[in-house]
């Protein structure tokens, strides 16, 4: 290796722990600025700056060295106790930080520390140093920064931002690759100690002040640090390597190309009859979801790694704004895409400046209305169905809806027609609309028109949704939901004429098939939209062939239909179906980027390639929505009549069931509330574990229940699946029920008790003149199968 690429990668190595210590400087500062009598973070700021002085001297940075020397000499005075930590000191070390992140931006892209002039800055260091203020005599001599927090200076009093659990940075691991410091160059799985490196610059005795014991190595190069040893004795680079996030993305796309050969391997399969061939598809099948899994959890960062910053970021636009804002942050450890987490920090950033801007009050306002004169800022991170929901809440005076309306109005981004027509949530979200701001003028933190448009626009190009809601007087709340991942996801294949499109199964709610006169009768019609009857709501209904078309939402060509398949979907927290042609099967897909003539159409997503190597369309669920021009003046209407059918439903059922067959002979029900899924499961999937009946599913092992001994019969001739019925304990666990059939979804008013009780039945309900049993599959489950985590396991 020659001596220039050696260099390269010790300065990579450099950048990187360079700016994982400035994150923590950041966050050791905001609790000093909370608590300066706490020494603890006080001492790691020290020796990060020192670290960074250290490293800096002997790569030859000097105007590196020179402001991190200037900052290090003022935390050496605050250290001894020569100095209070006041929000003059708190000011110029945030400036600090913030100088030698430009530095090191200048390093990695240039590999100088740039030619901006940082006089100015390490002279009010110097000022700072010489103007020390009078300790306390006794407080001193035992504790250099104890006593109570020094007071700010008249009519700059400095806003208290704290966070409830500052997140450090993780340690450097292939699971947590920080996209923000990867080196332009491929980071050194080994450490840089490893190989021959150029001998470290001596250090200067006068200046680690007694702290080079603990300082983690510094003025060593950064790879030197890395081998020091962790717990247990062990090295800490052999539990952790660095990988290049570029070597991720290309083994992410490597992945997916093998989940389409192994789609098409399967399809081909099934065409077979060759056991030893469907065996070995089935062994590669398990193989590359468990690699694809695998592989995926590398991408996965926790969401903490995005949020970090804002504590700082509040408090700097605090400080501008001369409010005072304490910030809480909760579910920073939950985990998201790494290619998502680089694509909301923008967004992120353009909703939390609008809820300290826009949202909380000056401190007097506050007082007058009986608010505490601090604001809270919760942000708060969390998976919720299957995707990660960011809420960004603050307890400031809410959105006034009629403000934005004659905002919009005035700005020209909607006309007066249309505001009659829009209720008060309509109205809150006109602020996502592009150029729209009630800033009454420009400042530069807000007024231009610009911030929450880039959050829809941004959200919504990596697929997910934001919504704002207000309560006036106090306080709105930004709600920001994101798919785990962009590479592969669950969805539904679906069929009109003779296209394929896919349906992310993150937006699937139900699939309803109407047959016969069902199918001629069951579609209504309100105010010009095609409704269906879903257990006493009305569901509005778009038809993708005329949606495709130019009209979605006429229901008139369907009359003549023997069949009707609705996919109920979800969109903005709003259901509706969308009837196809047919519904194909479940598959997980690799998702591909639309070509330009296809990338602005609203409707589609992306796109994939099938088993056979077709390639089928992906379905935008909110573009379906907005295009079928289901307005909100119909959702209105068709809320007012839920509302009213929903009361005259409940008078006559209050259970809602799932019929479905045992056996061929044997007709029994299953409460709703315990079914999370329908599925249909190759005979080959299910596999012996000691006395029980399992499946790989869905990246976890579930326990299936036979109630009905289907696995006893002789296979038919053409091997078809068996279906399955997922479903869910009251504690959380889930397991599958095996059924020859499924049949229906039916409401009863109430479950009869049976005359003889049976351990299993919850008790009986008449179906069409017939006693049809109910049974208690939960409580089977939980008397019959040991989970696995379980201590013990009921007989």
């Amino acid at each position: 290796m020659s001596d220039q690429s050696e260099m390269d990668e010790v300065i990579a190595e450099f950048l990187v722990e360079s700016k994982e210590g400035l994150d923590r400087v950041d966050d050791d500062l905001l609790t000093l600025e909370k608590d300066p009598a706490n020494r603890q973070p006080l001492a790691s700021i020290f020796r990060a700056v020192h670290t960074i002085k250290g490293t800096a001297g002997f790569l030859a940075y000097e105007r590196l060295q020179s402001v991190a020397h200037a900052g290090e000499s003022l935390l050496s005075l605050l250290r001894d106790g020569e100095r209070a930590f006041d929000p003059e000191v708190a000011t110029a070390l945030f400036a600090t930080v913030d100088a030698l992140r430009e530095m090191l931006a200048q390093i990695e892209n240039t590999r100088t520390d740039g030619s901006k002039d940082y006089s100015g800055l390490i002279g009010e260091l110097e000022r700072l140093l010489k103007t020390s203020a009078e300790p306390a005599a006794d407080s001193v001599a035992a504790a250099p920064l104890s006593g109570p927090p020094p007071g700010p200076p008249p009519g700059a009093a400095p806003p208290r931002v704290t966070a409830s659990a500052p997140p450090a940075p993780p340690a450097p691991s292939a699971r947590a690759a920080e996209p923000a410091a990867a080196p332009p160059r491929a980071a050194p799985a080994t450490p840089v100690a490893a190989r021959s490196a150029p001998p470290p610059a001596p250090e200067a005795a006068s200046d680690d002040g007694g702290e080079r014991g603990h300082d983690g190595g510094a003025g060593r190069p950064p790879g030197q640090a890395a081998a020091a040893t962790g717990a247990g004795g062990a090295p800490a680079g052999e539990t952790s390597v660095r990988v290049d996030v570029a070597l991720l993305d290309k083994l992410m796309n490597l992945v997916g190309e093998l989940v389409l050969g192994r789609n098409q391997i399967l399809q081909f399969a099934g065409l077979r009859e060759d056991p030893a061939f469907q065996t070995t598809s089935q062994r590669l099948n398990l193989i590359t979801s468990e690699l694809q899994e695998n592989v995926m959890k590398t991408r996965m960062q926790p969401i903490g790694n995005a949020l970090h910053k804002f504590p700082r970021l509040v408090r700097d636009l605090a400080l501008i704004c001369k409010k005072q804002v304490r910030v809480e942050i909760e579910g920073e450890n939950t985990e998201l895409d790494r290619t998502l987490l680089d694509a909301i920090r923008d967004p992120l950033t353009h909703a939390v400046r609008n809820s300290v801007d826009h949202g909380i009050e000056m401190p007097d306002v506050r007082i007058s209305r009986g608010k505490s004169p601090e604001g809270l800022l919760l942000i708060r991170a969390l998976h919720q169905g299957g995707q990660v929901t960011i809420e960004i809440i603050d307890d400031g005076g809410g959105i006034n809806a009629e403000r934005v309306r004659d905002k919009a109005i005035a700005r020209g981004l909607i006309t007066p027609d249309q505001a009659e027509r829009m209720d008060e949530s309509d109205l809150v979200n006109l602020i996502f609309l592009p150029g729209f701001s009630t800033a009454e003028q420009v400042s530069n933190i807000s007024g231009r028109g610009v911030g929450m448009d880039v959050v829809r626009t941004n959200v919504e190009r990596v697929g997910g949704t934001v919504d704002v809601t207000s309560r006036a007087g106090q306080g709105a709340t930004v709600r920001i939901r994101l798919p785990l991942t962009l590479a592969i996801i669950p969805a539904l294949l679906v069929g009109q004429g003779q296209e394929n499109y896919a349906i992310p199964q993150l937006n699937l709610v139900e699939l309803v098939r109407l047959e016969g006169d069902l199918a001629r009768r069951g579609i209504e019609r309100v105010q010009d939209a095609a409704v269906y009857r879903l257990r006493g709501n009305l569901l509005p209904l778009v038809f993708l062939d005329q949606l495709l078309s130019g009209n979605g939402s006429r229901p008139a060509e369907i009359v003549d239909r023997e069949v009707v398949n609705i996919v109920v979907l979800t969109a903005e927290e709003r259901q509706f179906g969308l009837v196809v042609d047919r519904v194909a099967d479940t598959a997980e897909i690799v998702v591909k980027p639309l070509g330009k003539l296809l990338k602005n159409t609203a409707v589609f997503a992306g796109a994939t390639i099938m088993g056979d190597g077709s390639v089928a369309l992906i379905l935008d669920t909110a573009g379906v929505a907005s295009c079928a021009s289901l307005t909100s003046k119909t959702a209105k209407r068709l809320l007012q009549l839920n509302g009213q059918a929903g009361a005259d439903a409940r008078k006559d059922a209050t259970v809602s069931l799932l019929l479905c067959d045992l056996a061929p002979s044997r007709t029994v029900a299953i409460p709703l509330q315990t079914v999370v899924r329908l599925e249909e499961v190759p005979r080959t999937a299910l596999e012996r574990l000691g006395d029980s009946t399992v499946m790989q599913y869905r990246g976890d092992i579930l326990h299936v229940l036979d109630l009905g001994g289907l696995l006893l019969e002789a296979p038919t001739s053409d091997e078809l699946p068996f279906r399955l019925v997922a479903c869910r304990t009251p504690g959380g666990r889930q397991f599958g029920v095996l059924v020859a059939e499924i049949r229906d979804v039916v409401n009863r008013p109430s479950i009869a008790p049976l005359a003889v009780p049976r351990p299993g039945l919850l008790g009986s309900v008449v179906v069409e003149n017939r006693l049809v049993e109910v049974m208690d599959v939960a409580r089977i489950a939980s008397e019959t199968i040991a989970f696995a985590g379980d201590t013990e396991v009921a007989a």
